[in-house]
């Protein structure tokens, strides 16, 4: 891999992962497009880390409340600890249980096109739930139905923070709200996907400057990407990524049929 190469992967892992357009997803149409394949895991499970950093710092304020607040026993805290706590639970199962299954669909290049469509259907349909979304994340069940959703977005094309939110709108959750809970929801998910990738870091190298370069480019990209999320989630425009997902995704199915 090369330095440039890195750069573009960063890039497209920093905007994917916070936007609702499925980082997973683009990472396979990138790597098929531009014909790189990472030696190993190394390069993912170092872009991974430096966007869970993109969280710590875009959310730093509700992260610096939750970890006092449950160092203080605060009764607010803990419940929403016992509740991120509850919505990891499901993609911890799948990334246990079904981890071969997994790595089999992301094998399959048509499955991230496949996915974009989906994940574009999700996000059209939070237009409709806009009029109900005004509260926040009530209760156990509205939990655990919020971590499904993030358990199915592990297939690639299947945008997490897409479904999430969506899902949580659903549940009558605000939107800004559904998006901190993604979010804060993701922190487990990220760092849980890389201790699972540790045993097999070492299966190939891409070389420092590549993996310092990508990391770095992640990490700011997906900073900035957080805030615009954020942003149009306040202007009611999250269904706005639904054409661009069924774009994305009709072009690469129809890309894979013709090459």
């Amino acid at each position: 891999m090369t330095v440039w190469e890195s750069i573009v992967l960063g890039f497209v892992q920093g905007v994917t992962e916070f936007l609702p357009i499925s980082s997973d997803g683009h990472l396979v149409i990138v790597q098929t497009l531009l014909g790189v394949d990472t030696p190993g895991i190394v390069f993912e499970v170092a872009v991974h880390v430096a966007t869970l950093v993109s969280i710590l710092v875009g959310f730093r304020t509700r992260v610096w409340d939750l970890g006092r607040g449950v160092l203080q026993r605060e009764a607010s805290a803990l419940r929403l600890l016992g509740l991120l706590l509850v919505a990891s639970v499901p993609a911890g199962l799948v990334g246990v249980f079904l981890n071969k299954q997994l790595e089999a669909l992301f094998e399959s290049p048509s499955a991230a096109g496949i996915g974009l469509l989906i994940t574009g259907t999700f996000l059209w349909t939070s237009r409709a739930a806009l009029p109900r979304a005004t509260g926040t994340v009530s209760g156990w069940v509205p939990a655990l139905l919020i971590g499904i959703a993030q358990a199915l977005a592990i297939a690639p094309g299947i945008s997490r923070s897409g479904t999430t939110i969506v899902v949580a709108m659903w549940l009558g959750v605000e939107a800004r709200e559904a998006a901190a809970f993604s979010f804060l929801m993701a922190i487990p998910a990220i760092a849980g996907a890389a201790v699972l990738e540790l045993p097999d870091i070492g299966a190939g190298s891409v070389g420092w400057a590549p993996l310092i370069v990508g990391s770095i480019v992640a990490g700011a990209t997906g900073i900035l990407a957080i805030r615009l999320l954020v942003e149009l989630l306040a202007r009611r425009a999250f269904h706005a990524f639904a054409p661009y997902c069924w774009a994305a995704g009709s072009l690469f199915l129809v890309y894979l049929a013709l090459r």
